[in-house]
């Protein structure tokens, strides 16, 4: 007869309760983006704890990975996912149909949450296409489901900038038709009369949009916003431009358009001079006139002159991808120095919200030493949110094979190059911290306080595989955490946890920058999951650690 085995009958019981209810807790912070359920006191560092059979499954890498609940893995893969993008594991279509089955998913069966992960997703994520995608899955998979409410105003929310209602419309179309369902419409229509204005029109009402302003209107029909009757002429004149170009003339009390129409009537042999000469610079500003419609107007590149007549319009992101051409153009020292002064300043770098690396790009793309100092400047500014982490820290920065495949094709940066980059400034901003590169092997890389962070860029390698536990085990020396940035998929261990070397009352905390469905660690008590392209994770640190706890970011 099988001798009864009190301690294994409760193990069980324990892991069987915990897969039931993940979310149970019992005392300790906790974060449902930490992917984990509490469900005992934090033990006492160093005492043995009992073994728990975790279910597990193969990662990419062949190692041991763990599944995730859905919320967190649509969480994980929302913030990482360029839509149609591939990722080193994944095709963009089993990439692009997984994020679609999980909005779905949650569409029906958690739509606040998820109507809230899609707001945050377009403003505080600043991830349009995902966003855009999402919205339009969420709507569908609620008209399927005859689930009233929220579909429209996902859509409207998502909706931030005037080219997106035309863009929605690219995409629902060719997959779900033309007739398009009251909430599409009427969410689309809401957008249009909040973000339909002169200059808006100026900017990405152009004839190479699959939908162009006229489109979207005669879809979607909106009429003016009450305390906007001079849309009634704009929307007009948008059907024109559309259909009938020759004869559209824009509307009354419209200043942008009447200065860009009577700018396009200049003569093309004149338009160099007028924007070269005495007030060129306002012209172009009065006019709305970008730096992108600039050459297809003058019919003639943009020379030094000509930049710097357009540059003062110029926003943020726009100065920064046209650093090179500055510079190839010939633009004095003195306009660069009033660029760079606007690079640097930190409302403008709040403004513009861009990623942190968008400035390693910069330098990348201008490596001219008058640009260095401001890219440093607002690199360090756009990393705000790094806390100064008391204790010892160690910081661990997935150097891999996989890690060097770009988010996106029109990415010049990597995913090692944006684990570098957070790597490095937490651990130039903590108290004191190791800093450690890793991935067949591993290595330490020197940081020392105040220097740049585009300095100690330099000294990170490829270093092939993932080897996870052998990089924790190797350099864990007591810390009082453990933070690393990778996309999980670490080699096989016998352990099947790569933190098996770090006691279980140490926070480890995981920053993923692939989002594939499978993590590198078991659910428990101190282990903690974050992902995305921004610095706003790091923020939750410091609650977790006071015992405070940490909802998802826009609850």
């Amino acid at each position: 007869m099988t001798q009864f085995n009190r301690g294994r009958a409760k193990a069980e019981a324990r892991a069987e309760i915990q897969a039931e209810v993940p979310g149970l807790t019992a005392g300790g912070a906790t974060s449902p983006l930490s992917l984990h359920g509490r469900w005992t006191p934090p033990p006492t560092r160093g005492r043995p704890q009992p073994a728990v059979p975790v279910p597990w499954v193969t990662n990419h890498q062949g190692g041991a990975g763990y599944v995730r609940e859905p919320k967190s893995e649509l969480f994980l893969l929302a913030v990482t996912h360029l839509v149609g993008q591939q990722s080193y594991y994944e095709s963009a279509t089993s990439r692009d149909e997984r994020f679609v089955r999980l909005v779905r998913q949650l569409a029906v069966d958690a739509p606040q949450w998820t109507s809230g992960l899609l707001r945050w997703l377009r403003t505080e994520g600043q991830l349009r296409t995902a966003a855009l995608v999402g919205a339009a899955e969420f709507t569908r998979a609620r008209l399927d489901a005859g689930a009233p409410g929220l579909s429209r105003q996902v859509i409207d929310a998502v909706l931030q900038r005037a080219d997106e209602p035309g863009e929605l419309l690219e995409y629902w179309v060719p997959r779900y038709g033309r007739r398009l369902p009251q909430p599409v419409k009427r969410g689309i229509a809401d957008a249009a009369r909040r973000l339909y204005t002169g200059r808006a029109l100026l900017k990405y009402d152009t004839p190479g949009r699959a939908y162009r302003f006229g489109d979207v209107l005669e879809l979607t029909h909106p009429a003016p916003a009450a305390d906007r009757p001079w849309q009634g002429g704009l929307f007009r004149y948008a059907l024109d431009r559309r259909h009938r170009p020759e004869r559209a003339l824009p509307p009354d009390g419209e200043r942008f358009l009447d200065a860009h129409h009577t700018l396009l009537s200049v003569p093309v042999e004149r338009r160099h001079a007028l924007v070269t000469g005495p007030g060129g610079a306002e012209r172009l500003a009065e006019a709305a006139m970008t730096w992108e419609a600039l050459a297809g107007w003058l019919q003639g590149p943009l020379d030094g002159a000509v930049w710097e007549a357009v540059i003062p319009s110029m926003g943020p992101m726009a100065l920064l991808r046209n650093l090179r051409n500055f510079d190839q153009a010939g633009v004095s020292d003195e306009t660069a120095a009033v660029v760079a002064a606007r690079i640097a300043d930190p409302a403008e770098v709040a403004r513009s919200r861009q990623f942190p690396f968008r400035y390693l790009a910069a330098c990348r793309n201008a490596p001219a030493p008058r640009w260095e100092r401001a890219l440093e400047t607002a690199l360090g500014h756009s990393l705000g949110n790094v806390p100064a982490l008391a204790g010892r820290t160690l910081v661990l920065v997935d150097r891999s094979g996989s890690m060097f495949d770009t988010p996106s094709a029109r990415s010049e940066l990597n995913r090692a190059d944006s684990a570098a980059i957070f790597g490095t400034a937490l651990a130039l901003r903590a108290e004191q911290a190791d800093l450690v590169e890793f991935g067949t092997g591993s290595r330490p890389v020197e940081a020392a306080p105040g220097e740049s962070v585009l300095r100690v860029l330099e000294r990170f390698h490829d270093l092939g595989g993932t080897e996870t536990a052998a990089a924790v085990t190797r350099n864990y020396r007591r810390h009082d955490r453990v933070v690393v940035v990778t996309d999980e998929q670490a080699r096989w261990t016998t352990s099947r946890d790569p933190f098996a070397a770090v006691p279980r009352d140490v926070p480890v905390y995981t920053w993923n920058l692939a989002g594939y469905a499978a993590g590198h660690t078991p659910a428990g008590p101190h282990r903690h999951t974050f992902g995305g392209l921004s610095d706003a994770a790091f923020r939750l640190i410091p609650l977790l650690e006071s015992g405070r706890e940490a909802a998802w970011p826009w609850e």
